[in-house]
């Protein structure tokens, strides 16, 4: 390790880098040497994401040198015109995103490749985008979306506009390892510009992007949007000029933005964990929208690829809705605003499936994924067809996509559809709560829990466990179907099977006879177990929506309790 340390600082181009490991060394912090130096950051299918530090465990210059290197060279050992095409590269507003942005661009064109580099700060979906609007070989983002402060991260889109998915999240981790042995070459930025290698993405690509909105056919819905008020906030992120701008474009001018949040700081001063599920994250667009008695409180995350709203209740007060009821929605909205027959939407297998339940009703093709937005776009993308083109797909973590513009989860036209959405139902004297009583009383109400459970770091894995002793029932409901991911197999309670068309993945999802369903799938950076749980409950026109949530509560307590305890053995005290 002391000569893995030597060459590190041999090679670190960060002054304070270098100092913040001399430190280490001079103190014989021999733990928190070992922590940065025991691996490298792992490469995967978001790319890279980690503490800002020295060493080759943490986010730092070299090891963004290092990885731009590896993904260069990977990009054009697979992609024969990548020089030309080149690479978008934006970045949100973190202490360091401007530097590590700039040194992925000083590697690349160094390697001869061609880099579109935003001017500025540049929300997720602006960059996502950008790739298929400049038919680009790939894309980089250096972000940490919702991570505390001390994060950054570095994401990769593949040149269809989408996450990296295997094989390549594989290939270009083997390139970054060969790399970090090799000799890093960099070129300047100004010199680059002359060569013609970069290219300066400047106001008018961000217009672009305003301009596809404004076009957009999903988002035309212009139903007396200046009726509705809502309050909004960026969370500290670089969302709010775009957001800002593709509502009042809409005809939104009720917009309140939450000004002590509004601009870009990657220190996130007045929220504790950047994230709007977090509780607390939403106090201050809730107390913005309660100054205005507005009937949305919306927030985009940092990096403004995710969109949470709280919506205005009878009583004035303000209620979150959950990424499902939020997909539910737009999903059901977005249905009404095409031909059905004709559209695709989808979710993730831990999502709710009450979006499948209402595109099987109005003739919709529905499809399903793993976990991840890189699985629902890339998929999404395979599937479409001239008579079914994609129209939304969502993820319960708060990720959304209308149409084809972008192919990632982009929080500003989310805000946008969902804005429309309320307008519209407004016009009619409805509110959002009203549609989605509505949903429920012709589907059924559909809750969803997810419930984390610490591991022992000992415990053989439990997914294996359950594959040799399968349960026959969970809280007394009689299982009728087990979907095992790992095998790619479906296993029905006759005896019959048939195969699954997924990537297999250490994941079992068991239905159960009420039309309850269990999903439990190990973490995969962590010793936890993920159970997401779902219970459906019936309402009918005389029954009220309180009573039906009531039982729904029940069943969920219940199903949640007794499945944990069967669980018991396998988990830590």
């Amino acid at each position: 390790m002391k000569e893995q340390m030597k060459q590190w600082l041999a090679r670190d181009p960060d002054p304070a880098t270098r100092e913040e490991l001399q430190q280490l060394i001079d103190a014989g912090n021999a733990q928190e040497l070992a922590a940065r130096f025991s691996g490298r950051l792992a490469f995967g299918t978001a790319g890279l994401r980690g503490v800002v530090g020295a060493g080759p465990n943490r986010m730092n210059r070299l090891v963004i040198q290092e990885t731009a290197t590896g993904l260069g060279h990977y990009l054009m050992k697979t992609v024969s015109t990548a020089a030309e095409q080149g690479v978008v590269i934006g970045y949100d507003g973190r202490p360091d995103s401007k530097a590590f942005a700039h040194d992925a661009a000083a590697v690349l064109t160094a390697l001869g490749i061609k880099v579109y580099l935003t001017h500025a700060v540049a929300p997720t979906p602006l960059v996502a985008y950008g790739v298929t609007a400049l038919n680009a070989a790939a894309g980089i983002v250096v972000t940490a979306s919702h991570n505390p402060p001390a994060y950054n991260g570095f994401k990769v889109y593949w040149g269809n506009g989408a996450q990296i998915i295997p094989p390549h999240d594989q290939g270009i981790a083997a390139a970054i390892d060969q790399a970090a042995v090799q000799p890093l070459k960099l070129l300047a930025l100004d010199e680059a510009q002359q060569k013609g290698l970069l290219v300066w993405l400047d106001e008018s690509f961000y217009q672009d992007y305003r301009e596809r909105v404004k076009a957009s056919a999903l988002l035309q819905n212009h139903t007396q949007p200046a009726s509705v008020s809502l309050a909004y906030t960026a969370m500290h992120g670089v969302g709010a000029a775009l957001a800002e701008t593709v509502l009042a474009d809409a005809g939104f001018t009720q917009v309140y933005s939450v000004a002590a949040q509004r601009e870009p700081d990657g220190t996130f001063p007045t929220v504790n964990f950047p994230n709007p599920e977090e509780p607390g994250a939403m106090d201050l667009v809730i107390a913005e929208a309660k100054k205005h008695q507005a009937t949305l409180a919306c927030a985009n995350d940092p990096d403004a690829d995710r969109f949470a709203v709280a919506v205005r209740t009878e009583e004035g007060e303000y209620k979150m809705l959950t990424g499902d009821q939020v997909g539910v929605l737009l999903g059901h909205y977005l249905l009404t605003r095409t031909n059905p027959a004709e559209s695709l939407v989808g979710t993730t297998i831990v999502s709710s499936s009450l979006l499948q339940k209402i595109a099987t009703a109005v003739g919709a093709e529905y499809f399903q994924t793993l976990t991840g937005f890189k699985w629902l776009t890339n998929v999404a993308m395979q599937k479409q067809s001239d008579s079914k083109q994609f129209l939304f797909a969502y993820e319960e973590a708060l990720g959304y996509t209308v149409g084809n513009m972008v192919w990632d989860k982009d929080g500003l036209t989310a805000l946008l559809a969902f804005a429309q959405l309320t307008a519209e139902l407004a016009s009619h004297g409805r509110t959002v709560w009203d549609q989605l009583e509505a949903i429920y009383r012709e589907h059924g109400i559909y809750l969803n829990a997810q419930v984390s459970i610490a591991l022992s770091p000992n415990s053989p894995p439990i997914g294996d466990s359950l594959r040799q002793q399968p349960p026959e029932e969970i809280a007394g409901r009689n299982i009728v179907r087990i979907d095992d991911l790992k095998t790619s197999t479906r296993h029905f309670s006759d005896g019959t099977t048939e195969a699954i068309d997924l990537p297999g993945s250490d994941v079992l999802i068991y239905f159960l006879e009420d039309e309850s369903r269990v999903v439990v799938r190990p973490s995969g950076t962590e010793p936890k177990l993920k159970c997401y749980y779902e219970v459906i409950e019936v309402i009918d026109q005389v029954d009220t929506l309180a009573h039906g949530f009531q039982r729904a509560q029940s069943s969920m307590d219940e199903l949640i309790r007794r499945h944990q305890n069967s669980l018991t053995g396998m988990t830590a005290d």
